[in-house]
């Protein structure tokens, strides 16, 4: 008999706040179970306890095997889960969010539906690469060759850092192995740090297809969100696990316990949370909203409250 049957979901106000949370967990080739409030990782190599409530975002690679019970642990502790390709370079589907509340989906929908507040969201995104310069006057043309000028230059100088050669950027999603050392690198970087963006994006209950500079794509936030971050993160850790690397079959791996191991102190996860709120004109703190709300909209009175039996005030005769 399972001994978890008919225990109690959680309450938002105690599972574990996303800056507590201990970034993404990477899975490929394995079972996974439950055991109490912990998610059980079996495999060749043995079996792995994790406490949902630690994890922000778990990504399921091939070869995967989840148990309904195991399902039901993770959603009820608020557990992002994306299914992924090998290497996690293809997207297939993901979870629930942690937070039910649609008041951040809501200023992100308003924000994106209007040009003039889409293009203040857009600039504003991209002040955060140039910090000492003024980009609100330039135009989205301006800015996206401002954009690619900086990050040829973060990769050439990479490349003269860490003395690993770089001609250019290629990526077939069809077709990793296809790839040079440092290419395949940049893939494996960049993929974590989508997972991470996307855990921030959907654990907050923002959409991630509403993207402001990207667009056309269910994920076109996440990867306007992950662009903020990549020229401290994903590009210089790559080139990094490349020039240290021996055995390129590995690589993709060691790419991703680097990437990891640079998320684990959680400074970039608090940053993420207080960037998309910035981004996004609020000041709530995400743990201040109040999830369980759910109201009726009304053209003229405003929000109103659900479970209440309305009627006319007169009779019709």
């Amino acid at each position: 008999m399972d001994k978890n049957i008919g225990a109690e979901k959680a309450k938002l106000s105690e599972l574990g706040r996303i800056s507590d949370r201990i970034t993404f967990l990477y899975i490929e080739h394995a079972k996974i179970n439950r055991q109490d409030s912990a998610i059980l990782v079996i495999d060749s190599q043995g079996t792995v306890a994790v406490p949902a409530a630690t994890l922000s975002v778990l990504l399921l690679g091939p070869g995967v095997d989840v148990t309904h019970r195991a399902m039901e642990l993770i959603g009820n502790s608020g557990l992002a889960v994306v299914w992924v390709g090998e290497h996690g370079v293809r997207h297939y589907a993901h979870g629930r969010a942690l937070n039910h509340s649609s008041l951040l989906l809501e200023k992100q929908a308003k924000l994106v539906s209007n040009v003039r507040s889409r293009l203040a969201v857009a600039r504003r995104m991209y002040q955060y690469r140039f910090p000492h310069e003024d980009v609100s006057r330039l135009t989205m043309q301006e800015l996206r060759g401002k954009e690619g000028a900086r990050v040829r230059k973060i990769y050439r100088e990479q490349s003269r850092k860490n003395k690993v050669p770089w001609s250019r950027r290629e990526y077939d999603p069809n077709d990793f192995e296809a790839g040079t050392p440092i290419n395949k690198a940049l893939t494996s970087a960049h993929q974590a740090l989508y997972g991470l963006s996307y855990s921030v994006i959907v654990a907050l209950g923002v959409s991630p297809g509403l993207g402001f500079i990207h667009t056309g794509h269910d994920l076109s936030f996440v990867y306007d969100f992950a662009d903020l971050y990549k020229a401290e993160y994903s590009i210089p850790i790559a080139f990094e696990v490349t020039a240290q690397c021996t055995d390129e079959a590995t690589i993709s791996r060691q790419t991703r316990l680097a990437m990891r191991d640079a998320f684990r102190d959680g400074k970039l996860l608090k940053r993420m949370v207080h960037d998309l709120k910035d981004l996004l004109g609020v000041t709530l703190e995400a743990e201040e909203v109040d999830a369980e709300t759910l109201s009726l909209w009304d053209d003229k009175l405003g929000m109103q409250k659900m479970g209440v039996q309305y009627h006319e005030s007169t009779e019709k005769t």
